[in-house]
């Protein structure tokens, strides 16, 4: 498994589409905490998928990507608010592995290259949120987040089951 930095010219490589949306749908469907619900809503995914991709094409944001030899099976965003007042930080978005690659270390993989293309960036910190109630926190903790906030109710997966967004920093 290996870590790359898509550049904003290689958007547009054969297959990189078709494997992060295979993989955002397998990661939703499995239950994953990345922007819907199961079943994956499909033509969402696929139009949140190419915003991020245009966002990327357009030098705004930076992809990291995990590739198995075979195929694109991981994915990071670092994002940018656009703000020159938050230049030295960026939120790390859509962190998924689908779930065939999932348990062997790939996540710690994928977050180490993000951390590291942070800090080529020139970056002095980074900010993720979590949905609480699936125990995330044990994974970014260890790598260096801490929980410095919480939204309580910010995410409704369901008409009666809402749940907080809890943000982590850590520091470059």
């Amino acid at each position: 498994m290996k870590y790359l930095v898509v550049e904003p010219d290689e958007v547009l490589e054969p297959g990189l589409r078709a494997d992060l949306l295979d993989t955002w749908i397998a990661a939703t469907d499995a239950g994953g905490a990345v922007g819907f619900t199961a079943p994956a809503p499909v033509e969402l995914v696929a139009e949140t998928l190419d915003e991020a991709l245009g966002r990327v094409a357009g030098g705004l944001d930076l992809l990291g990507v995990l590739h198995n030899g075979e195929r694109y099976v991981g994915m990071g965003l670092l994002v940018s608010r656009g703000s020159a007042l938050q230049a030295h930080w960026r939120t790390v978005l859509r962190l998924m592995v689908h779930p065939k690659h999932q348990g062997g270390g790939a996540g710690r993989l994928l977050m180490e290259g993000l951390r590291g293309s942070a800090v080529d960036l020139g970056l002095e910190q980074l900010q993720l949120t979590i949905r609480d109630g699936l125990g995330l926190e044990k994974f970014y903790e260890p790598l260096g987040y801490r929980i410095v906030g919480r939204h309580p109710r910010a995410v409704r997966v369901a008409a009666d089951d809402y749940r907080d967004e809890v943000m982590l920093v850590q520091d470059l």
